[in-house]
């Protein structure tokens, strides 16, 4: 596979890439770029924070699970990039100086990367943008610190440039043939190599190679399909593409559903909600991903196409078993629907750690109530089960009754029905069954107007 991009300012074409060759192994042991550091080599602790630039603008992403073929077409800029070419240092990196940021420096090339981009982008919301980027020396208060520091401080114009650069390089655009550029085209390629992996974003198919040691010997690229990262909105419905990343998805839930929207700020990291994409976390159907249980309580619609045909199925009807999902060879996830109505989401996801942590529980409920009645009820929890799944047997006991303590009390009971969880390295079974049940309570209590987010409540 030949690609082209651009590294720091400069053009970089390469020929015959391996598709799972990783920028972060290529930058250190081939460019001798070695600012960027391997840590955790999963995408949790930013030490190897990149800046990728494309017509969506520039966003950090993890390197250790980036593949080179990912960056045809665009811009990378490392830690080696980020001062101006004649040396003068980016605001981030003064003030990570001024505020004593740094000690050991492992951490410290990711976290400059992570500001910059920050920067360039008018992302003030500090927590957020380093919550990828893991210290264990300094602490977050002095690098917090700084990068309120150089907030204010103008855009240098060696990263406002990026994409005038871009524009420049009409021989990037050129796709290679595994990187298909519709999803018409996208069929056509996937249904004449049925084995062939499909990669978006890479967040979990990047740990099959640098952590499971797999080898993909057929691989086709999504992330050039444009037609996939189209989001619509009508009166009635939000369709979203498969290749929609999660931090688009972020920003489209806080205008309709902000409790979804607010989980998915807990999901991940910024550099992960960058490269992530609701389809992959879909197809993947992994029991612990958060999006399927606040899809299911939406009522969402799955769409499937192998070749010219196209078809639908409610989302919950997609995950069969464990590991198992309704696609057929050659088939792919296209897009998720969501019907528009007056929000009556809640989202509670569960985990040791607040912000990018993998879910225990994560609970999704949709609870309509007329006349102090349950008019309606659905209720989907991932962490429970071999597959994202519904709570028939809770809602059942809702629907019909009064919204009241007793019936929610009554209710909760029948998780013992719906539901036999594991135990595990995350939760026992009866900690996660005792957590569906209070976060059905918690539902009731927050509808009644009480306060019931932990960093807003006070004693």
């Amino acid at each position: 596979m030949d690609i082209s991009f651009l590294l720091n300012g400069e053009s970089v074409v390469l020929r015959d890439v391996s598709p799972t060759r990783t920028a972060l192994d290529w930058l250190r042991e081939e460019r001798g770029l070695r600012g960027t550091k391997e840590g955790c080599n999963e995408g949790d602790c930013g030490a190897c924070t990149v800046m990728v630039t494309d017509a969506r603008g520039s966003r950090a992403v993890n390197a250790c699970i980036l593949f080179l073929p990912q960056l045809h077409g665009k811009a990378l800029r490392t830690v080696e990039g980020i001062a101006g070419p004649d040396g003068t240092a980016h605001p981030v990196q003064q003030a990570m100086v001024d505020h004593h940021g740094s000690q050991c420096g492992f951490c410290t090339p990711g976290f400059v990367v992570s500001m910059a981009t920050a920067h360039l982008n008018g992302d003030t919301g500090h927590d957020d943008a380093l919550a990828g980027n893991l210290c264990r020396c300094t602490g977050y208060a002095p690098i917090v610190r700084a990068a309120e520091a150089a907030a204010s401080a103008p855009v240098p114009e060696w990263m406002s440039a990026e994409g005038n650069l871009l524009s420049d390089r009409a021989a990037l655009a050129s796709a290679p043939e595994t990187a298909p550029e519709t999803a018409d085209a996208l069929a056509r390629l996937y249904e004449a190599t049925p084995d062939a992996t499909l990669v978006a974003g890479a967040t979990d198919v990047g740990l099959w190679v640098t952590k499971q040691l797999r080898e993909l010997d057929k691989v086709i690229f999504l992330h050039r399909c444009a037609d996939l990262q189209q989001i619509d909105v009508s009166e009635e419905a939000i369709r979203i593409g498969a290749g929609v990343t999660m931090d688009r998805v972020l920003t489209l839930m806080k205008d309709h559903y902000p409790s979804y929207a607010e989980m998915l700020r807990r999901y991940g990291s910024a550099q992960v909600r960058a490269a992530a994409t609701i389809g992959g976390n879909i197809a993947n159907g992994s029991p612990i991903g958060d999006n399927p249980p606040a899809l299911i309580a939406l009522g969402a619609t799955l769409h499937l196409r192998k070749g010219g045909t196209r078809r639908d199925m409610p989302i919950e009807n997609f995950f069969l078993d464990y590991g198992k999902q309704d696609r057929q060879p050659g088939e792919f996830v296209e897009a998720v629907t969501i019907p528009r109505k007056a929000d009556r989401l809640r989202v509670y996801k569960l985990s040791k750690r607040f912000d990018q942590d993998i879910s225990a529980a994560c609970g999704a409920f949709w609870i309509e109530v007329e006349n102090d009645r349950v008019t309606e009820a659905r209720i989907a929890f991932g962490g429970m089960a071999g597959t994202p799944k519904r709570a028939p047997h809770v809602e059942q006991a809702l629907i019909g009754k009064p919204w009241t303590e007793d019936t929610v009390m009554a209710a909760s009971r029948e998780f013992d029905a719906d539901y036999q969880p594991m135990s595990d390295m995350r939760a026992s079974a009866g900690y996660r069954l005792e957590a569906a049940r209070n976060m059905l309570i918690r539902y009731l209590i927050a509808d009644l107007g009480v306060a019931t987010d932990v960093r807003g409540v006070r004693a």
